[in-house]
């Protein structure tokens, strides 16, 4: 039997401005803890979506963790990742965050919660490129 070896996809993020806009103002809310959101929208052949945010149901923060339990989700095909803040100012994903991947993308956006704070991951801990559209 032959196997062929795929080529990996490129992953891309892309958002709205308005969405990164309502992403930036939810963890200026919760600073100095974490805030935590589900994103919503499509994933179609490595490009990620992002049209909607979820406030997940009995998420619990802290200013060195937040998180919430899967198990209370909704069944919704169109999660696609999650994002989250670090006060601490340093957006790099902690093992922790890599454990706790859920969706095909995570946001992190690092303090003082600026336009040029929010950084995309896959569940590698790779950097994603993203783009924000004006839609």
């Amino acid at each position: 039997m032959i196997f062929k070896r795929t080529q990996r996809v490129r992953r891309t993020v892309t958002i709205t401005k308005q969405i990164r806009d309502g992403i930036l103002t939810y963890c200026k809310m919760n600073h100095p803890n974490e805030g935590i959101l589900i994103l919503r929208g499509k994933y179609k052949k490595g490009q990620v979506l992002v049209d909607g945010l979820v406030i997940p149901p009995f998420s619990h923060t802290g200013p060195t963790f937040a998180g919430f339990p899967h198990s209370f989700l909704p069944l919704d095909a169109s999660y696609v990742g999650t994002v989250h803040s670090h006060p601490s100012g340093v957006a790099k994903p902690s093992v922790t965050d890599l454990h706790n991947f859920f969706g095909f993308v995570s946001i992190i956006v690092q303090s003082p919660y600026d336009d040029n704070d929010v950084f995309a991951y896959d569940r590698d801990g790779n950097l994603l490129e993203i783009t924000i559209s004006l839609d």
